[in-house]
């Protein structure tokens, strides 16, 4: 297996959020729909993000670059590059306060 640089892959993503009207891209870098275990790098440009949503599973946030805040219901929790942030298991969502790259992880759940 070959190694994957997550940091050029960050790059290359906030590349492309930057020239998506969504300001945003995504890319699954271990798993998918037949994995239990799936790992996805999100790039988002600052001002955007992921709106309130269900968690399909146990999940974290490990912040590559930027500054982001996850938020559920009133509480909300700042991560900065190198934080590991525990995603709640109920709705959430996720706003980049600077461009930003994380990886989000989620095993689902059976």
């Amino acid at each position: 297996m070959e190694p994957i640089s997550l940091d050029a892959r960050a790059g290359e993503l906030l590349d492309r959020a930057a020239t998506a009207s969504s300001g945003r891209a995504a890319d699954t870098v271990y798993g998918g729909h037949e994995h239990a275990l799936r790992q996805t790098l999100l790039a988002l440009t600052a001002g955007t993000g992921l709106a309130e949503h269900e968690s399909p599973g146990e999940a974290t946030l490990l912040v590559l670059r930027g500054h982001v805040r996850l938020s559920s219901g009133d509480a909300s929790w700042e991560g900065r590059s190198g934080d590991l942030l525990t995603i709640p298991d109920a709705r959430h969502a996720l706003d980049a306060v600077e461009d930003s790259a994380v990886l989000l992880t989620v095993v689902k759940r059976p």
